[in-house]
C-alpha cells in the first residue's frame, strides 16, 4: 500500500525530458538491481518517474528496446576505441579482447548479448572488420564469412560463459573450484590415472589463458588456409 501510494504521488517527468540514452541509463539500474526480468516499460516508468507508455515514443517494443540498449552499450565500451593495425592477426585479437572485456562488465546481459543479432552499427562495424582482416589474411570471400560466423561464436560464446560465472556468487566459485581439486584427488588413481595424475593442476572453468589459447588456435588455421590457397 505504502510503496504504491510512493510510486502513483512520485512528480512525474514532462514528456520531453526522456530520451534513448536516460531511458537505458534507468535499465542498467533496474537490471542489476532486479535482473532482465525486472526489467519492464511500468519498471522503467516508476524508475523515471515518467508514464510507462511514454517509453513507446523512443522504442516500439520491448524487443527493439532491448536491442538498442545491446548496441549502445557496445558502444559505450568500445564504439571508439578499434582502429586497424595493419596486422591483421592483432586487429581480430584487439576486437576480440575488447568483446570479451564488454561481457564481463556488463554480465547481467550477457546471454541476451551471445544470442541475438542487433542489427545496427556496432554489430556492422564489428562484422566489417573481422571481413577486412580475413580478406587480409589471403581467405576468399566465401572462406571470410565462414571463419568470421566462427570467430564471432567463438568470442560470444566464451565470453558470455566467463561472464555467467562471474554471477556466482564468490562462495559458490571457490566452492566448485575446490571440489573439482579434491574430487579428482580422491579418484582411483586405476581407473582415472590421467585425471588423478594431473589433480593439482586442473584450471577453473574461468581462467582467462582459455579464450586466448582458443583463439590463436583459430587464427593459426585461418593464417594456414590463407598461406596454402596462396602457394597454390
Amino acid at each position: 500500500m505504502g510503496a504504491s501510494a510512493s510510486q502513483s504521488s512520485r512528480p512525474r517527468k514532462p514528456r520531453d525530458s526522456l530520451n534513448k540514452a536516460v531511458i537505458i541509463d534507468a535499465a542498467l539500474v533496474i537490471a542489476e538491481r532486479d535482473g532482465l526480468d525486472g526489467l519492464t516499460f511500468q519498471a522503467l516508468g516508476d524508475e523515471l518517474g515518467a508514464h510507462a507508455t511514454s517509453i513507446y515514443r523512443h522504442f516500439r517494443d520491448k524487443d527493439e528496446f532491448l536491442l538498442e540498449m545491446l548496441d549502445t552499450l557496445r558502444n559505450r565500451s568500445y564504439g571508439d576505441a578499434i582502429e586497424p593495425t595493419g596486422d591483421w592477426r592483432q586487429d581480430v585479437r584487439l576486437l576480440a579482447g575488447h568483446i570479451r572485456a564488454h561481457y564481463l562488465r556488463y554480465a547481467q546481459f550477457a546471454q541476451q548479448m551471445s544470442v541475438r543479432s542487433t542489427h545496427r552499427p556496432i554489430e556492422f562495424t564489428n562484422l566489417e572488420l573481422t571481413l577486412d582482416a580475413l580478406d587480409r589474411a589471403g581467405l576468399t570471400p566465401d572462406e571470410a564469412v565462414v571463419y568470421t560466423r566462427l570467430l564471432g561464436n567463438y568470442m560470444r560464446s566464451m565470453s558470455s560463459f566467463e561472464a555467467a560465472v562471474t554471477c556466482l556468487e564468490p562462495e559458490l566459485r571457490a566452492k566448485d573450484r575446490m571440489q573439482m581439486q579434491f574430487g579428482a584427488q580422491a579418484l582411483a588413481p586405476d581407473e582415472f590415472p590421467h585425471l588423478v595424475s594431473v589433480a593439482n593442476s586442473l584450471l577453473p572453468l574461468d581462467d582467462p589463458r582459455i579464450f586466448d589459447i582458443g583463439l590463436e588456435a583459430i587464427l593459426d588455421a585461418i593464417e594456414k588456409l590463407g598461406a596454402d590457397r596462396r602457394t597454390r
